[in-house]
């Protein structure tokens, strides 16, 4: 059997990290609203991190379909932006040490990959392991994000905790077979799922890594202030409520989720709420890409 240490590089001075939660996001699967990569980014800005550990990614990236940008400089190329899948190491306010895994999702040895995880989990006494993104829903902007929540043990859930009732098949994500494999072999993990509305899916929408941060920091106890997260929710939920008091079109759509999603609240329904259009309605795509272009150009605005 291949050695998983064989995947990775370890910085040699690391220190004890007994009992650390290790959180992680990977590029490449569904991200709706960039929900966990926007989350990923604020952490590596405001908590200082160092890399302790570094994946092999000429072995785990498909270059053909992942390629990096390189730089041509007049008459040469002057650099390449080579993919990095590497174990951060940072603190939140309190000086609490924890874990940040991040990188391209591998293309290649996921069974290998989560050994190897697995193997860095046990070596350090990692307590815990989160993942976090997001997923497009059929709500509206208006009502409070819901969650969906996933763990190898349900006590990892909490009591206000509702399950699904019914069963889905998904394509396969690394993220989603390492907190399989985890469970599989007596280690906890777990994994939150935010639902973005259908039309801001393809935009970066900041409320909703707002609502993985709460949902990270009450399952794992941290101290991670959302600071300038906070401040870009609060900019982007007063364009997006300025593009919606200008298109009638867009605030029927807006309503009409609205009301859907108060039934459903009001029945205590447990059902899916996917993303359904019809007739009379925008698709998911039109909405998004007209949001889209509506912050691009709120954002260079800014700029000048």
């Amino acid at each position: 059997m291949r050695d998983p240490r064989d995947l990775y590089e370890l910085d040699p001075d690391i220190p004890e990290l007994s009992g650390a939660v290790m959180l992680h996001q990977f590029d490449g699967f569904m991200d709706a609203g960039s929900a966990g990569r926007a989350l990923t980014e604020h952490l590596l800005e405001e908590f200082e991190p160092r890399v302790i550990a570094r994946f092999d990614a000429d072995r785990l990236v498909d270059y053909r379909s992942q390629r990096p940008p390189m730089t041509f400089a007049s008459d040469h190329w002057e650099g390449i932006e080579s993919p990095e899948l590497a174990v951060h190491l940072l603190h939140d306010v309190t000086g609490v040490p924890f874990l940040l895994l991040t990188g391209p999702e591998p293309d290649r040895e996921w069974e290998l990959f989560a050994r190897a995880v697995q193997d860095l989990i046990e070596q350090w006494g990692v307590r815990l392991t989160v993942g976090f993104h997001g997923i497009p829903m059929g709500v509206p902007h208006t009502r409070p994000l819901g969650v969906t929540a996933h763990a190898t043990r349900e006590a990892l859930l909490g009591p206000d905790h509702s399950p699904w009732l019914n069963t889905l098949q998904v394509p396969g994500n690394i993220s989603a077979l390492l907190e399989l494999r985890l469970g599989e072999n007596g280690h906890d993990a777990m994994g939150y799922a935010v639902h973005v509305p259908h039309y801001l899916a393809q935009a970066t929408y900041p409320s909703s890594s707002v609502r993985l941060l709460d949902a990270v920091t009450d399952a794992t106890g941290l101290a991670l202030p959302g600071g300038p997260l906070l401040d870009a929710a609060e900019s982007a939920e007063a364009e997006i409520t300025r593009q919606v008091e200008n298109s009638n079109e867009v605030a029927d759509v807006v309503a009409a989720l609205e009301r859907q999603y108060d039934v459903f609240t009001e029945a205590g329904n447990r059902r899916s709420l996917l993303a359904e259009t019809s007739e009379h309605m925008p698709t998911a795509d039109e909405l998004g890409s007209e949001f889209e272009r509506f912050l691009a150009e709120q954002s260079g605005r800014d700029q000048n």
